[in-house]
């Protein structure tokens, strides 16, 4: 049986420090449909996150990511 989760790369516009961006990472990571969630020091703009598209889209993470009072946009992947 083949699992489809999607992943959807995400551009944050601040520039935003670690301690936020773990912050932001464990509420994402709460929401039903979000998989993972990916955040790297040294690239602190992006963020993958995997979903189940069945209970989540991208769509919803980017709300997400608004309601924390992050500007951000969907790249793709």
């Amino acid at each position: 049986m083949k699992i489809n989760l999607p992943d959807v790369l995400i551009h944050l516009d601040e520039t935003l420090d670690h301690d936020r961006l773990a912050i932001i990472e464990a509420r994402l990571r709460q929401d039903p449909g979000v998989i993972s969630v990916a955040l790297h020091d040294d690239k602190p703009h992006m963020m993958v996150v995997a979903n189940d598209p069945q209970a989540t889209t991208e769509g919803a993470i980017l709300e997400r990511l608004t309601a924390e009072d992050v500007h951000a946009e969907l790249v793709g992947l």
